[in-house]
């Protein structure tokens, strides 16, 4: 039990280092240094860390979560197998490392990106007015302007 409580304070500090390094991450994206064709995932995969260490989203088993923690640390420490600051050659690793991991956890980074897109749609439906007497508001506000605009016709007729 301590090996695993262990594990888990060692991921969670990880991915609180991941989250203090995310516009570094962003920076990367941005200059072009090779991870163009992972930018939608990579930007997925912070998503999905900020989420699991804030608590939105637990329901990733902890292998994947790993895997997401390695693949982001690896790509964001500019000292790895072969040096970041050799051209091209220094992102390469990076992208291989990046998409092993993502293949990795594939399936769970889909049904992850489903859980998000659910959300994202729930928080815009509760901001759209659902109150029904607004609603009724809006209506008669607009057979308001209507019947105005058919007076203002018929005093425009009656002047003529």
């Amino acid at each position: 039990m301590a090996d695993k409580e262990k594990d888990n304070k060692s991921l969670m500090d990880s991915i609180k280092l991941i989250l203090g390094k995310e516009d570094k991450l962003n920076d990367q994206l941005e200059n072009g240094r090779g991870l163009e064709r992972y930018t939608k995932d990579l930007l997925l995969l912070m998503s999905l860390v900020k989420d699991y260490y804030q608590g939105n989203y637990r329901n990733i088993p902890y292998k994947t979560i790993s895997a997401a923690v390695v693949g982001l640390l690896y790509v964001i420490n500019p000292i790895d197998l072969i040096p970041d600051f050799i051209p091209f050659i220094g992102q390469v690793d990076d992208a291989l490392v990046l998409k092993f991991c993502l293949k990795l956890m594939e399936k769970d980074l889909l049904k992850y990106k489903t859980w998000k897109d659910e959300q994202t749609a729930s928080n815009h439906k509760s901001l759209k007015p659902s109150n029904k007497k607004l609603e009724d508001k809006n209506k008669g506000t607009e057979k308001e302007e209507e019947s105005k605009a058919e007076d203002d016709k018929v005093d425009t007729k009656k002047s003529s």
